[in-house]
């Protein structure tokens, strides 16, 4: 008995010196471990978030645009109900909404040149905006898309594509439209000669590019693309067009011009936010040939808006929940295009409400389909509306120019 007591004892004083050595050692992980606990966040969280909210100005708010005061108005008001952004078309239907050196060169007239009193309407937006700390970024809407009947299309015959059957026209939501050819070294050298001198002309913020930045799928058989895609490919261009090849290849192309487009703005205006609206992504490629996923992920797009106009919001919110949504906004200012109405089709207060929540939920921004239907066409009152925008925006969220 003795001697397993003699071993017991010896064996309680030897776990004693043990602990006596590993002690401090256990505190001190303990310690570690706690502190690294509390201080731990996930990455996502360390990411740079602006909250964009923002809105378009088309050439339905041209009677404002036009005035000075009506001008000094608007922004004031967008000012106090904190939004940050504004949007001014500067390309519409061929014309540009400046005056462009460029333009007449080519035959086109600008379709506005001054306001009332003879001012430069651009550049008085972009002042008043800076003045209210907002920022303007210039829309370029209309892309590749022209009028049949515009001074560009009417000039410049050969810069236009086709479909397979030989017609010229596609219908859209402008009405009756033909497309400038994306591969063509002429039509690229016009649109970035565009783009250049109007963020080079104005103290704009960036530039930016919406869902005509592309060319329907039915599109690309014109003399020109076929002969080069003939080249590249020595086959001649599928008789279907959405043949995945013949798509990938033309999508491809307007991938490579929006990529020298980038570096050209860059290197003109290094801090120009480059600014992408298009349609959500299947749509956007499958009928459209705009891989602007791809742009993403090649760091030409700094700011992100997806179109999702829908009046139902379980839609709504499927498409703004998608992983192409999730994935860019981890990278990039991400937000929703947001319909507030149009002329024959008014969107109630409430309706606007639910979805910019959905969208402030998931992270994302906020752009209006376009600034008169914020608060017209509708059997609500400005009151009602106005009061309904600071109750989503109630707080600044200010972004910072870069000179």
């Amino acid at each position: 008995m003795k001697c397993r007591f003699d071993h017991e004892n010896r064996r309680t004083q030897g776990w004693r010196r043990s602990l006596k050595i590993f002690l401090p050692a256990l505190f001190l992980l303990s310690f570690l471990a706690t502190f690294l606990l509390n201080n731990f966040h996930p990455a996502i969280a360390q990411l740079p978030r602006q909250e964009i909210r923002g809105v378009w100005l088309t050439n339905n708010d041209i009677d404002i645009l036009r005035e000075r005061t009506k001008v000094q108005e608007a922004v004031s008001q967008l000012r106090q109900l904190n939004f940050n952004t504004v949007y001014p078309v500067i390309w519409n239907s061929g014309y540009v909404m400046y005056p462009s050196a460029i333009a007449q060169r080519t035959g086109i007239q600008p379709f506005v040149l001054r306001g009332t009193d003879g001012h430069d309407i651009l550049a008085d937006l972009i002042n008043q905006a800076h003045r209210h700390g907002l920022l303007a970024i210039p829309w370029f809407e209309f892309g590749f898309m022209a009028p049949p009947t515009s001074e560009l299309a009417l000039n410049h015959p050969e810069w236009f594509t086709q479909k397979r059957d030989g017609s010229q026209t596609s219908i859209s939501a402008a009405g009756e439209v033909m497309w400038l050819n994306p591969f063509h070294p002429q039509v690229q050298q016009f649109i970035s000669s565009l783009v250049l001198e109007a963020i080079t002309q104005y103290d704009a913020d960036g530039i930016q590019f919406d869902d005509h930045m592309s060319l329907p799928h039915e599109f690309g058989y014109d003399k020109y693309t076929v002969a080069l895609y003939t080249q590249e490919t020595k086959n001649p261009p599928p008789s279907n067009p959405q043949d995945q090849a013949w798509m990938r290849w033309r999508a491809d192309k307007i991938t490579a011009f929006m990529v020298q487009l980038n570096q050209a703005v860059k290197a003109r205006k290094p801090n120009a936010i480059f600014s992408v609206s298009p349609n959500y992504y299947n749509f956007a490629y499958k009928f459209q040939l705009q891989d602007w996923l791809n742009w993403v992920r090649l760091n030409i797009v700094d700011e992100l808006i997806v179109q999702v106009y829908r009046p139902k919001l379980q839609s709504f919110i499927e498409k703004i929940s998608l992983p192409e949504m999730q994935e860019a906004q981890q990278k990039i200012p991400t937000g929703v295009g947001i319909m507030a109405g149009l002329r024959n089709n008014p969107v109630s207060i409430q309706q606007i409400k639910a979805q910019v929540r959905a969208a402030q939920e998931r992270g994302l921004g906020a752009v209006f389909f376009y600034y008169e239907s914020l608060w017209e066409h509708n059997s609500e009152s400005v009151a009602e509306r106005q009061n309904g925008l600071q109750s989503l925006f109630f707080s600044p969220a200010l972004r910072a120019r870069t000179p």
